[in-house]
């Protein structure tokens, strides 16, 4: 579609403008890369659009549409809920919900045209964790820098609009994300998309050449979150299970702490695990011979604590160190691939999107890819841990969501069922 059509998404009910008489089919949603009008009336809209209308410049339908947005403007006429957007959209993504500084631009037409991260971890390192204020004075520090950077390797000016991850997360860290958003919203008259940062990691794998298309089950699974979704379409996702205790990644950090490994010590981990012998200790599954789609995983953090203890207190803690890596990596994989397995089968789900930091474990993707009849799709690794491309992709679907820039939505706790699927989809 070339660039400066209007695109509008419409009912099949036509309705009356109070000041002019009837116009045409009433429009839903839309987006704008400029100036985004809100609702002045919803009177009597359709929930779902069953239209598309294309509006060519210089067309007496696009000339009509753009008056009357000048006019809703200022005041001069109700608009009962019209938006409109220009094809190709340019997104800006921002990514600062924790210790990484992620900047992409995603274009609806062309894909992803550029992205940046910068990782915290050495700031951390020596805390054994992340400190929240450390991390929102670093991203404060390096966003800027990096949207330059992005902006400049994308070959554009200025967004159309920007995309930030609003929840859940760190809340001064969101915050810093979340002001640069509204800050740049209002400076360049763009508006802005809250997104979750679960969703855009569950959204990482359409970055890819081959997508999955929907339905499809979503293993989730990161330092701080452990989930199975079933996902029918953008908005539209069931929550079959979550952890009890502890997510996947912080048992596999905690893990490493115990072995010494230092911080994060999920990767390190994974690495010693090649070198030892996974069969050297049974390990428990835990939650494998219980009904429901649920993880837990501090029987496990517990049962390898023991070991560890019974190594030091013998002397043969180096020997082992790798084993009990390899034997504990082991246990936590079967967990997460039988409970998806499970998951998959009772949905008679053929497809299994694996997302998140704990996405790029060798074994898991091996694992599930080997017992899983069905496809199994992942982002590339450098998309599986936080970042700005998940959530420019994420922004780009939900653009008829964009709000005017002004206000800082950061929210700690934000569950992803309660969100819904745009209009129309």
């Amino acid at each position: 579609m070339a660039g400066g059509e209007l695109t509008i998404l419409a009912t099949a009910e036509a309705h009356c403008n109070r000041a002019s008489g009837p116009f045409f089919t009433a429009v839903t949603e839309v987006a704008a890369p400029r100036r985004l009008l809100r609702p002045g009336r919803r009177a009597g809209l359709l929930d779902q659009p069953c239209a598309s209308l294309v509006a060519r410049p210089g067309s007496a339908l696009y000339q009509r549409l753009d008056s009357l947005c000048a006019r809703a403007l200022h005041g001069r006429e109700p608009i009962y809920y019209f938006l409109y957007y220009r094809h190709p959209m340019n997104v800006l993504g921002i990514e600062t919900s924790c210790d990484e500084t992620g900047v992409a631009v995603y274009s609806s037409e062309r894909g992803l045209l550029a992205h940046m991260l910068h990782s915290q971890v050495a700031l951390h390192a020596e805390y054994g964790g992340v400190v929240p204020e450390i991390a929102s004075r670093d991203h404060l520090r390096r966003l800027l820098p990096l949207i330059e950077k992005v902006l400049e390797e994308a070959g554009i000016e200025r967004p159309d609009a920007i995309a930030h991850t609003a929840g859940p997360g760190l809340v001064g860290a969101l915050m810093v994300g979340g002001g640069m958003a509204a800050g740049l919203g209002l400076a360049w008259d763009c508006p802005v998309i809250a997104v979750h940062h679960m969703e855009g990691h569950l959204l990482a794998p359409l970055l890819e050449d081959e997508a999955p298309e929907y339905p499809f089950l979503a293993l989730l699974v990161s330092g701080g979150h452990s989930m199975l979704i079933d996902v029918r379409g953008l908005g539209r996702y069931e929550l079959m299970g979550t952890t009890l205790d502890d997510a996947v990644g912080e048992a596999f950090d905690k893990t490493a702490k115990l072995l010494g490994l230092g911080y994060p010590g999920g990767p390190a981990l994974a690495a010693l695990a090649e070198e030892g012998d996974e069969q050297a200790f049974e390990f428990p599954r835990p939650m494998l011979g219980k009904p429901g789609y649920d993880f837990s995983f501090s029987g496990l953090k517990t049962a390898v604590m023991l070991e560890v203890r019974r190594a030091e207190a013998d002397g043969t803690i180096d020997a082992r160190r790798a084993d009990v890596a390899a034997s504990f990596q082991r246990a936590a994989i079967d967990a997460l691939v039988g409970r998806a397995l499970r998951a998959a089968a009772d949905r008679d789900l053929e497809r299994i999107v694996v997302a998140g930091g704990v996405g790029a474990n060798k074994l898991l993707r091996a694992e599930i890819a080997r017992r899983f009849d069905g496809r199994v799709y992942y982002p590339r690794l450098q998309f599986c841990t936080d970042n700005g491309a998940m959530i420019a992709v994420a922004g780009a679907l939900r653009l008829a969501e964009a709000e005017p820039a002004g206000s800082i939505r950061a929210t700690a706790r934000w569950s992803l069922e309660s969100l819904s699927a745009p209009s129309g989809r």
